[in-house]
C-alpha cells in the first residue's frame, strides 16, 4: 500500500465517525466545556487572559485557552467551529501515530496503529466535545516521536520544546523532561543532548511563568491548587468509591458554608459575579495556591495510609476498562459493554506487543504508561486522563497484531518449490 492511500485511510477512520458525532451532538458539544472556553471569551471581549476584565487570572493551564481564543477569532463560537478544529487536531493526532509506527516499526503497523488509536471509542465521542484532553494528544503523540528520533542535541532541544507545550497543557507533565532526559542517556545521546531536554522545556515554559508572577503575582503554570486538594484529602475516597467525581468533595471550612468570603471565592466564582452583577471581586489566587498546596502536604505528611488507598484507588480508576460514572454523557452501554470490548483486546495485545517492538520503543512506552499511572497516584486517576496517550497501547498492540497474522500466514513457496 503506497504511503498516500494509508493517509488517506488514516484521515478518514479518522474524520467520518467524529464528523457523524459531531453532527448528531451540534450545540450538545458545548454543555461539559473547560472554563477554558470563559477566558476565550474574555480575552476576545477584553484582552484579558481571565475571568473579569482587566483581572488576570492563572487558574487554569492555559494551552487550550490559547487554542479557543483562535478558533473563536477566526471562525466564532459555533458548534461547527469548535467541532470542525476538534476533528483537525484528532487527523493529526492520527497521523502522527502513523508516522511513529511507519518509521519506527513498519508501515503495516503504523497504519493498523493509527486506526486503533482513532477508532477508540471513548475518543470518538470526547474529541468532538470540549475538553481540555484533545490538545493533549497530538503533543503526547509528538513528544513520544521526537523522543525516538532524537539523534543528536537538536533533537533534545526539539523533545524539551515539545514538552514545555505539553505542561502548558497539563501540568501534571511537570517531571515529564526529567524522564525523557535520563531516556536520551540510556540510548547514549550526549549529555548535552539530555541536558537540553531540560533547557528547552525551561525557555517554552519561562515566558508564561513570568507573566503569572508580574500579572497575578507568583511563578506558576497555573494557581488551581484547589483541585490537587480535591484530590488529596480525607473525603476524597469516599466521593470516588461511590461513583463521584473530585468536584462533590466536601469544600475546606472556608468554603464550607453557604456565605463563602471573598477572599476565599475562586477567579471563576470572581467572573460569575462580575457577570451576573457587574461587581468586581479581586481574588488573591497566590494565596489559595499556597493554602491548598499546604494541605496537600499535611495530608501525606499525617495520613499516609489514607493516601496508600487513594493510590490503589486512582490506579483502578486509571487502568478500568469501564468508564466511571464521571464521565458525564455517555450512556451505561457505553461504559460497561461498547468501551471494555475495545479496550480489555488492547491492553492484552499491548502486552504481547512488548516482547515485539524494539527496545527504543518498548522502553518509552513503559515509561509513558509507568509516568501516566504515577500522575494519576499524585492527582486522581479515570478515563479522560489516561486516553491521550492510548496511542502508545495501540503501537504496541499493532505490532503484536502483525506479528499474528505472519505467524498465521503460510510460508511463500516459489514455483519450483511447488513442483
Amino acid at each position: 500500500m503506497t504511503r498516500s492511500r494509508a493517509t488517506a485511510i488514516v484521515v478518514a477512520a479518522c474524520a467520518l465517525p467524529r464528523v457523524a458525532v459531531l453532527l448528531h451532538e451540534k450545540a450538545a458539544i458545548f454543555d461539559h466545556i473547560e472554563k477554558s472556553d470563559i477566558i476565550a471569551r474574555r480575552f476576545l471581549a477584553s484582552g484579558t487572559f481571565g475571568y473579569v476584565p482587566g483581572d488576570p487570572s492563572a487558574y487554569t493551564q492555559p494551552v487550550y485557552g490559547w487554542f479557543l481564543i483562535a478558533v473563536y477569532w477566526v471562525a466564532g463560537r459555533h458548534w461547527w467551529s469548535l467541532g470542525t478544529a476538534q476533528v483537525l487536531i484528532a487527523i493529526a493526532t492520527a497521523l502522527a501515530v502513523h508516522e511513529i509506527g511507519r518509521r519506527f516499526l513498519s508501515p503495516r503497523i503504523g497504519l493498523v496503529a493509527a486506526l486503533v488509536a482513532t477508532l477508540q471509542p471513548y475518543l470518538v465521542w470526547h474529541d468532538v466535545h470540549g475538553n481540555r484532553e484533545i490538545v493533549d494528544q497530538l503533543l503526547g503523540a509528538a513528544v513520544f516521536g521526537l523522543a525516538l528520533a532524537a539523534r543528536s542535541r537538536a533533537g533534545g532541544a526539539a523533545v524539551g520544546a515539545a514538552c514545555g507545550l505539553a505542561i502548558l497543557s497539563n501540568t501534571r507533565l511537570v517531571l515529564l523532561p526529567v524522564v525523557l532526559a535520563l531516556f536520551l542517556l540510556r540510548r547514549r545521546l550526549t549529555l548535552q543532548a539530555a541536558a537540553l531536554v531540560l533547557v528547552a522545556t525551561a525557555v517554552v515554559l519561562a515566558p508564561w511563568v513570568i507573566r503569572n508572577k508580574v500579572e497575578v503575582g507568583c511563578f506558576a503554570i497555573t494557581t488551581d491548587a484547589r483541585a490537587l486538594w480535591k484530590a488529596n484529602n480525607l473525603g476524597t475516597y469516599r466521593v470516588l468509591s461511590h461513583g463521584g467525581w473530585i468536584d462533590a468533595v466536601p469544600d475546606i471550612p472556608e468554603r464550607a458554608h453557604g456565605h463563602v468570603p471573598n477572599e476565599w471565592r475562586t477567579p471563576q466564582e470572581a467572573g460569575d459575579i462580575y457577570v451576573s452583577s457587574g461587581r468586581r471581586i479581586h481574588v488573591d489566587e497566590c494565596m489559595q495556591q499556597r493554602h491548598y498546596e499546604h494541605l496537600v502536604v499535611q495530608f501525606w505528611e499525617h495520613h499516609p495510609g489514607a493516601k496508600a488507598k487513594l493510590v490503589a484507588q486512582a490506579t483502578e480508576m486509571m487502568w478500568n476498562p469501564k468508564l466511571g460514572e464521571e464521565n458525564e454523557g455517555s450512556s451505561s452501554l457505553a461504559r460497561n459493554v461498547v468501551e471494555p470490548l475495545y479496550v480489555v483486546p488492547l491492553y492484552l495485545l499491548a502486552i504481547a506487543g512488548l516482547f515485539v517492538v524494539p527496545a527504543a520503543v518498548r522502553m518509552l512506552a513503559i515509561l509513558f504508561v509507568a509516568y501516566e499511572t504515577v500522575a494519576a497516584w499524585v492527582f486522581a486517576g479515570t478515563t479522560r486522563y489516561r486516553v491521550p496517550w492510548d496511542f502508545v497501547l495501540a503501537l504496541l498492540a499493532a505490532a503484536a497484531i502483525e506479528r499474528l497474522l505472519a505467524r498465521a500466514r503460510p510460508p511463500f513457496r516459489s514455483a519450483s518449490q511447488k513442483r
